[in-house]
């Protein structure tokens, strides 16, 4: 029996979001530049994202690129923006045939002209797909949001349209990126690094979270797999006994 035949449908995680690392160590493995690892990389962004569409997975969250990754050199800075631009143009098709709605959390308006004009066409051309939904992370950082959402609450208390006393985890949740977009159940990073890097930090509150010692290039269907059924495999107690969830 394949891992893909083992997963129980009525399990699934309704939301993965993955940290894509370790693209340059991959590349650095080969004896090559940086962006090579990146251009390798979307091999498997492609992979993963057909193998979570196939099961039924219905919100994949993936970080491309964080806003630390600004302070990288410049030369891998553009070409990762080139090969953003790239790849949304290249998949934006396959996307639409696959029923497979895009869409982007992060400081969008801080992306190059261009990237960010490709990003907005690609998502108004799959807003009506309802397969699954894919959110890229871009120019993200989960307290650069969360400071976002704080001001923007604390603007709606000083118009007196909100009153501080009315402010809970809804209130909070509702002025994140990830309005309507349901907390992911599991966390995948690969590249055996053990920690969450600035990414969904509110949202990943009771998350379930899987590390792997794969370099993102190397990562594959059946990775995405034998971590959902890890994930299968574990109790999930939000804070109560085993005996209560019995």
């Amino acid at each position: 029996m394949s891992l893909k035949e083992k997963i129980n449908p009525a399990k699934l995680p309704e939301h993965i979001a993955i940290i894509m690392d370790g693209n340059g160590r991959w590349a650095k493995q080969q004896g090559e530049q940086r962006i090579f690892g990146h251009e390798n990389g979307v091999k498997s962004v492609r992979d993963t994202v057909e193998a979570a569409a196939e099961i039924g997975i219905k919100y994949l969250t993936m970080y491309a690129f964080s806003t630390e990754n600004w302070n990288r050199p410049k030369e891998e800075v553009i070409a990762l923006m080139q090969l953003l631009v790239y790849t949304i143009n290249a998949e934006t098709a396959t996307l639409n045939k696959n029923s497979i709605r895009l869409q982007a959390i992060g400081d969008l308006k801080s992306l190059p002209p261009d990237c960010y004009n490709e990003l907005q066409e690609a998502i108004e051309n799959t807003k009506n797909n309802s397969r699954m939904t894919l959110v890229l992370a871009l120019s993200y950082s989960s307290r650069w949001e969360i400071i976002n959402a704080v001001k923007e609450i604390a603007q709606k208390v000083e118009d007196k349209t909100l009153s501080a006393s009315e402010i809970n985890e809804d209130t909070i949740a509702q002025h994140l990126c990830t309005a309507n977009i349901p907390d992911p159940e599991l966390m995948i990073r690969t590249s055996g690094e053990h920690r969450i890097s600035n990414f969904l930090l509110w949202q990943l509150a009771y998350s379930e979270l899987y590390f792997t010692d794969k370099l993102w290039p190397d990562f594959r269907k059946e990775d995405l797999f034998e971590a959902i059924l890890d994930y299968q495999n574990r109790e999930r107690r939000f804070g109560k006994t085993s005996e209560q969830l019995v």
